[in-house]
């Protein structure tokens, strides 16, 4: 199920000192247009400082939800430190979801604490970080949604990330729709999802295989001593990557 099937960008011109104009997703859009979005779990993974959380941050708020996470009905805010790029995004959507829902780990304490304080329920602060993120999915998705998760894994162990595959699984034969940024090359193996790979030069739509994060990673796990070795020997060419 797509609710939103493409992102674009307006014809307004955004501030000429904006950090936004430096991002290869902006460049993107001002070039080709639009990014389809086709199945009903998408994935943008790519490396930091190419826009991954910026974009899904703006579709997330353009959509109507609470910059900080949470659902359209969360209003709180500590901090107001989103980029102004939600007000320059276009999104088509084909449906109106029931529910809906927007997930980020790095503000997940004050939704938690949003839910418990504001609305009298969760108990999620007597959980651990990734216990909660899960418990927050498990019982408060309920399908024929949206659903928008920044970097999950920041969150998760390996298995907490098993568990949110399945739990994603269960949503969409609910009808639900994910749009995810990650780096995690577990979550980025889910069956059937749409995977854009944000790089300096742009958006390109890629394979599993295809994806950095996985190559990067079967190389590690496949000569773990070998490749720790070179990454020491060439220590300041990776640091000044």
């Amino acid at each position: 199920m797509q609710y939103i099937s493409d992102i674009k960008l307006d014809n307004e011109i955004i501030c000429n000192d904006s950090y936004l104009n430096e991002l290869p997703v902006i460049r993107y859009l001002r070039e080709c247009g639009s990014i389809p979005l086709t199945r009903d779990v998408t994935f943008f993974a790519g490396e930091n400082g190419t826009g991954k959380s910026t974009l899904l941050e703006a579709i997330a708020v353009a959509y109507g939800f609470n910059a900080e996470g949470g659902s359209k009905n969360h209003t709180f805010s500590t901090k107001d430190s989103h980029s102004a790029l939600s007000g320059h995004l276009i999104l088509s959507k084909k449906k109106h979801p029931r529910d809906g829902f927007f997930l980020r780990a790095e503000s997940f304490y004050n939704v938690a604490s949003y839910i418990e304080n504001a609305l009298g329920f969760g108990g999620y602060h007597g959980q651990s970080h990734g216990e909660s993120f899960i418990s927050l999915i498990r019982n408060r998705f309920r399908g024929n949604g949206i659903y928008i998760l920044d970097e999950p894994e920041a969150a998760l162990s390996p298995v907490g990330l098993f568990k949110l595959i399945v739990l994603m699984d269960e949503l969409v034969k609910k009808n639900a729709q994910f749009i995810i940024a990650t780096h995690s090359p577990i979550l980025l193996a889910f069956p059937g999802a749409q995977i854009y790979e944000l790089s300096d030069i742009g958006i390109e739509s890629v394979s599993y295989e295809e994806t950095e994060h996985y190559r990067l990673t079967k190389q590690f796990l496949n000569d773990p001593e070998g490749m720790l070795k070179r990454l020491l020997d060439d220590r300041e060419e990776m640091i000044s990557r």
